[in-house]
């Protein structure tokens, strides 16, 4: 008898058409952890670490609602070059904040804590931090890796691998930090083209799973206006009011520059069929998705 085909994930949302607007994980704060070692499962949860520091950077993390994800050179190995460490701060006005330090042992980790509540330096360029953590899911190594290679020739000193940072289904992931950009379903070339306008201050609605600062109807939205409108800088828009009834919300989302309109966007929630979602998760799942019913150009 022949053998099942084997499950991924990526490829059966592919085939399903799962909607990529409105999924990306909410999040103003990042930790990273460079961590050279395969990565559990669980990410950094699962390192062999000092217990008190590990319970004390996790504890400050949930505190300040952070994430933390490991982090890795694509290919590279610099053993002479101490592991380093970040925190990265989304600002919602456009002054993002990035403070980097290096550790050599579980103990200098501890200085996570004091950059969680530091102002950090502004001006830096962002990071291209690509999921690639295949212990924790088939799809983000086989379609992540190529893409953290190629985007590596373009920009080495821009561009991690990470752990999990959710939407399995949606490999190859990219978390653009601390710009809070989550952009889903590439492969190499698509990468390229998405990642340098985005540097350029141009964000496309193709392959946008949506801007972490908002919540997932909100980005279904503004995705919605992009597609209208066309690209757009990164604090171009703000959505300046929402309105929820049950399942449907209801945005007005405003242009900042001169020149750029203001939308009225209906939102309406949908719970699809359950579906195995991750390549390692047996059992099926329903996701919510989120439909835009209408878009109009308001007045100020």
């Amino acid at each position: 008898m022949k053998a099942p085909a084997r499950f991924f994930c990526a490829e059966a949302a592919r085939l399903r058409g799962d909607a990529l607007a409105g999924t990306a994980p909410y999040g103003l704060v990042w930790i990273l952890i460079e961590y050279r070692s395969g990565w559990p499962a669980n990410g950094y949860e699962g390192l062999d670490l000092e217990p008190d520091v590990k319970a004390r950077v996790y504890s400050a993390a949930r505190a300040a609602r952070a994430r933390i994800l490991l982090i890795r050179r694509p290919g590279r190995r610099r053993p002479d070059v101490p592991p380093r460490w970040a925190v990265l701060h989304h600002d919602r006005g456009g002054a993002h904040r990035q403070t980097w330090g290096t550790w050599q042992s579980d103990q200098d980790l501890a200085g996570i804590i004091g950059a969680l509540g530091a102002p950090g330096e502004r001006g830096r360029p962002p990071l291209l931090l690509v999921c690639a953590h295949g212990v924790h899911d088939t799809c983000c190594a086989i379609r992540g890796r190529p893409v953290a290679g190629a985007l590596t020739d373009r920009w080495p000193d821009l561009v991690w691998e990470c752990t999990h940072v959710g939407g399995d289904r949606y490999a190859a992931n990219v978390l653009v930090a601390p710009d809070g950009v989550y952009y889903g379903n590439l492969d190499a070339p698509t990468a390229m083209v998405m990642l340098e306008e985005h540097l350029a201050d141009r964000i496309h609605v193709d392959h946008l799973r949506g801007y972490t600062d908002l919540v997932p109807p909100q980005q279904a939205a503004l995705s919605a206006v992009l597609h209208h409108a066309g690209p757009s800088g990164r604090h171009d828009y703000v959505v300046e009011e929402t309105v929820r009834q049950d399942d449907r919300w209801r945005m007005r989302i405003a242009g900042r520059p001169v020149g750029l309109s203001v939308f009225e966007v209906e939102v309406h929630a949908r719970r699809a069929a359950p579906h195995q979602l991750t390549c390692r998760g047996l059992s099926a799942s329903s996701a919510v998705y989120y439909d835009v019913a209408s878009l109009h150009v308001g007045s100020r």
